[in-house]
């Protein structure tokens, strides 16, 4: 009876082992949810102190050389080498684009006047790492700004707030002497939603051709960046924003479905 003893002892001890197994199982299933659930609670929480910048109200941009129309290129530029516009160079044309016009109206010994007009489109995209569209391109409207108001050998510079041309406007004017001759320049830069519109007039009188008026350019700017800033609504129509509820709508999916005929 007594030799029995140490083989009880180690049935039971080997009878423990399992159970004690089971219970680290377990303690090691219960810390690996808390663990998960602690992860996904924390992400939880980062994706809702992060700002969800706004959409961008437009998505398109214009044909540039077709933002103005041509009504207001033939009172601009009567005598324009291409009256459809010379395109300028664009690696994205969804989100820059420009055009522009030039001519000589010969007038014989009365003199010529020489006229250049172009617009140029810039569209900014909402991004959550950039910020909205509409604010990036608020950054740009200043640095048109600075930039015309920085052009070389300007004199009479003046700049000035424009009323109903988007969000906002500047008007920038001076004046230049190029290829012997007095030029009259008028820069308008505006914003509307996340587009940048520049406007760039100038015109100057040749062989004794009185200098145009710098009433007369800044008339004529303001004329074309009507025109551009009234494209961009158009070339956009009555679509939403990318990237609003409104925007991911089917039209289908709005309509009841239609009943068979029986």
């Amino acid at each position: 009876m007594h030799r029995s003893a140490p083989r009880l002892t180690r049935i039971l001890a080997c009878a423990a082992v399992p159970v004690m197994l089971v219970v680290a199982g377990c303690s090691s299933d219960s810390d690996g949810k808390k663990d998960q659930d602690a992860s996904a609670s924390a992400s939880a929480d980062a994706s809702k102190s992060a700002p969800v910048v706004a959409p961008a109200k437009f998505a398109e941009l214009p044909d540039p050389c077709k933002a103005v129309a041509a009504k207001t290129v033939k009172s601009l530029v009567p005598s324009a080498k291409d009256k459809s516009g010379t395109r300028g160079k664009s690696s994205d044309e969804s989100a820059r684009g420009s055009c522009s016009w030039n001519g000589l109206d010969d007038n014989g010994v009365k003199g010529s006047q020489y006229r250049w007009l172009d617009v140029g489109f810039t569209r900014f995209a909402s991004d959550q790492a950039l910020g909205s569209g509409a604010a990036r391109a608020e950054q740009d409207y200043a640095k048109q700004i600075a930039k015309a108001k920085a052009t070389d050998d300007a004199k009479k510079l003046e700049t000035a707030p424009a009323d109903s041309l988007g969000d906002q406007a500047t008007t920038i004017t001076y004046d230049l002497a190029k290829t012997g001759e007095d030029f009259k320049y008028a820069t308008i830069v505006a914003r509307t939603g996340n587009v940048v519109v520049v406007v760039n007039y100038n015109g100057a009188g040749y062989a004794g051709s009185k200098t145009p008026s710098a009433d007369t350019i800044l008339k004529g700017a303001r004329m074309a960046a009507r025109d551009a800033v009234a494209a961009v609504a158009d070339a956009n129509g009555s679509k939403q924003a990318s990237g609003s509820p409104e925007a991911s709508k089917s039209p289908a999916a709005s309509k009841s479905p239609a009943k068979k005929e029986s």
